[in-house]
């Protein structure tokens, strides 16, 4: 990012990247002149990513920095503490082929599962994506019995506040948090979002619970599978994108783990290709022929040193904003161990850093977006950096 974006006033800063975020968008779908201008209309019309704040707050499998993640409790918090999107929810089947909300298939660390006698011997061990992983998986259970459990705080060393809310909320289907995002919708005014991950996509079709058809089939119902509906879908695997691009028409995000890793549906098929290739001009290009943005791991638009703090700017944002991608990076979070640390204050794993700081350094770069557990934190940093 040049320094014409850090020196820009607020609104200067904000028109600057509304521009980068959609104005090579047309070009790069192949889209006609009608089509394009047919887009940008529906959009001008309240629908369509045109119509989100920059940057935008998503609120981080909803406000899981004060309740438990992927609970209709964490996505009201996230919606009532001003977030414009809120993720919801990562997407994983049940044995009967539902889609429900939890961030893993291994609820042993989300819900009380284990504390159900009764679900016991469905303890297993599986090589989850090469990973040897000890637990209970929702494809092992009926949507009815997920339904008698509930959620628990997934990280309570560092949130011990929210284990205050285990076992107060169940696990929310797809089509509950479609139809809680309609309701939501009337009851506030205004359009509520979300943005939903199919989670391991390669490792389910081989069960027999392909996730993209299931998702599709579940938009089209509701009458949000179209370019302007609110719902954006995203993934860890370039091909599960590819896929949904075929079945929807909704904007869709590749989400970008580090630089040296590679995404598991690359592995699967043999393709060598590191998440490093994928952000290069040419990996970038690709990518635009089939979705509208990525999901960055912060730490590929500022690299980090090895004591935590950060190192250098890289040229993400400016690469991916001329090839049309609109940039929502992850995580931003309040608690010491997750910020950058130079933002850090004192020791305890709990408490709050400098996160208003660390807010303001990664919108500075030109990012459209962030994901943040801390909604409220976001929309006053965003106010400050906007208005700055």
């Amino acid at each position: 990012m040049g320094s014409q974006d850090e020196h820009t006033d607020g609104t200067g800063r904000r028109a600057l990247l509304g521009a980068a975020m959609f104005g090579a968008g047309g070009a790069v779908l192949g889209l006609s002149g009608t089509a394009r201008a047919a887009t940008a209309g529906s959009a001008g019309h309240g629908g369509g990513l045109k119509s989100l704040p920059v940057p935008t707050i998503i609120g981080h499998r909803g406000a899981s920095g004060y309740r438990p993640e992927h609970t209709f409790g964490s996505y009201q918090l996230a919606l009532d503490l001003g977030a414009d999107i809120v993720e919801a929810g990562d997407l994983v089947p049940t044995r009967d082929g539902h889609l429900v909300c939890r961030h893993e298939p291994e609820i042993g660390g989300t819900t009380d599962v284990a504390d159900h006698k009764e679900f016991a011997d469905r303890k297993r061990t599986k090589v989850l994506d090469g990973v040897s992983t000890t637990g209970w998986f929702t494809e092992d259970f009926t949507l009815a019995e997920l339904k008698t459990l509930r959620a628990i705080e997934r990280i309570p060393a560092n949130r011990p506040h929210n284990t205050l809310y285990n076992g107060r909320w169940e696990i929310p289907t797809f089509e509950e948090v479609l139809k809680w995002q309609d309701e939501q919708t009337r009851r506030r005014g205004k359009q509520v979002w979300i943005y939903p991950e199919t989670k391991h996509p390669t490792y389910f079709r081989g069960l027999g619970l392909g996730l993209e058809e299931r998702v599709a089939k579940l938009l089209h119902k509701h009458g949000k599978a179209r370019r302007t509906s609110p719902v954006i879908l995203q993934s860890f695997e370039p091909t599960s994108i590819q896929r949904l691009n075929k079945l929807v028409d909704n904007p869709l995000v590749v989400l970008l783990s580090a630089a040296n890793t590679r995404p598991w549906d690359f592995v699967a098929t043999g393709d060598p290709r590191t998440v490093a290739d994928l952000i290069t001009p040419k990996g970038l290009r690709e990518i635009a022929g089939y979705a509208q943005g990525i999901g960055p791991t912060l730490d590929l638009v500022i690299t980090k040193k090895a004591d935590g703090s950060l190192d250098r700017e890289t040229t993400l944002v400016a690469d991916a904003h001329k090839v049309g991608l609109i940039l929502h990076p992850y995580t931003m979070r309040n608690e010491n161990p997750f910020l950058p640390a130079e933002y850090r204050k004192g020791t305890d794993a709990d408490a709050y850093g400098d996160a208003f700081g660390a807010f303001k350094r990664y919108f500075a770069t030109g990012i459209d977006g962030v994901f943040t557990d801390n909604a409220d934190t976001g929309v006053l940093a965003r106010g400050d950096f906007v208005n700055g």
